[in-house]
């Protein structure tokens, strides 16, 4: 594969994840319950992964021994998709593209808490920057007056995708990204769906046809596209040159949310921003990255 289309696969899949969230909040403010939109969602992204790895593998077998990374993987991916829909839903879209960029930091910081690297001196220094990032970020948004829950949800959310990252490391070294995003989406969608009930028998399905379309975005573009690109892209041109175009991603967030949601950043909201970015690409500096965000 000739390196401008890899170049390109891997700019596509950082645009797709970076619209995700205004998408969301569009959809959100729009009519769609939280919940009702995560189920059904996640519920026709599950399909589509499940036909896409039958085709290519006729197979979904995991070893018995692998079941509890599944497990705790899927246990991630339910937590990661309440905390990211009820914080689009609480909070502006600009504000959890920045806190989704501190996810490599929070990988690090996992991966060192359970002994799986030994993290040196500049990574210390790259989750500080991160945190008063997250602080700036926050109290420019008025997280410590009024949307201290949406924040808490947006650090949550970046939190949860970087445990759920740490928990496939090992299922990455023996099965391909598609059977496991199969049978982790599979599992995860359940609870999802249960505590989905309520508001999915409730929700109405009137919507206007924007609304529709940035659904469909949402289940294709984010969820299942981006995966086929992601993992082919990676596997022609290795993490470290793909992590350069995954840095771009909190910046097209903020600015697909000004530009299509007519939202804005304050000026400390703007520094968070920088510090942050700062932070990731200092870490990201001193290893190869794990999968980003693709909620």
């Amino acid at each position: 594969m000739r390196a401008r289309t890899v170049d390109l696969m891997l700019l596509g899949t950082v645009l797709l994840w970076a619209l995700n969230a205004t998408v969301t909040r569009y959809v959100l403010t729009h009519g769609f319950h939280p919940l009702a939109y995560a189920t059904i969602r996640y519920a026709i992204a599950t399909g589509l992964f499940w036909v896409f790895t039958w085709s290519r593998e006729r197979s979904f077998r995991i070893a018995p021994r692998d079941l509890r990374y599944v497990a705790i993987a899927a246990a991630m991916i339910f937590a990661n998709q309440l905390c990211f829909v009820y914080s689009v839903d609480k909070t502006s879209a600009a504000t959890v593209t920045l806190f989704l960029g501190t996810t490599p930091i929070f990988i690090g910081v996992v991966a060192s808490v359970i002994g799986l690297e030994r993290m040196g001196r500049g990574f210390w220094l790259a989750t500080a920057v991160s945190l008063a990032g997250v602080a700036f970020v926050a109290s420019g948004s008025g997280g410590f007056a009024g949307h201290v829950f949406g924040d808490g949800l947006a650090v949550s959310t970046a939190l949860t995708w970087a445990m759920y990252s740490v928990a496939i490391t090992p299922l990455m070294r023996r099965y391909s990204p598609f059977r496991i995003s199969a049978l982790v989406l599979a599992i995860g969608w359940v609870p999802i769906a249960v505590v989905g009930i309520p508001q999915t028998t409730s929700q109405s399905f009137h919507f206007g046809a924007l609304v529709w379309i940035g659904f469909a975005f949402a289940v294709v573009g984010p969820l299942f596209l981006t995966n086929i690109l992601w993992f082919t892209a990676i596997s022609r041109v290795g993490p470290s040159r793909a992590s350069l175009f995954s840095n771009l991603q909190p910046a097209f967030g903020v600015v697909f949310a000004l530009v299509l949601l007519g939202e804005h950043l304050t000026r400390w909201e703007v520094v968070g921003g920088v510090l942050i970015l700062s932070a990731v690409v200092l870490e990201r500096s001193r290893r190869p990255p794990v999968e980003p965000p693709g909620d």
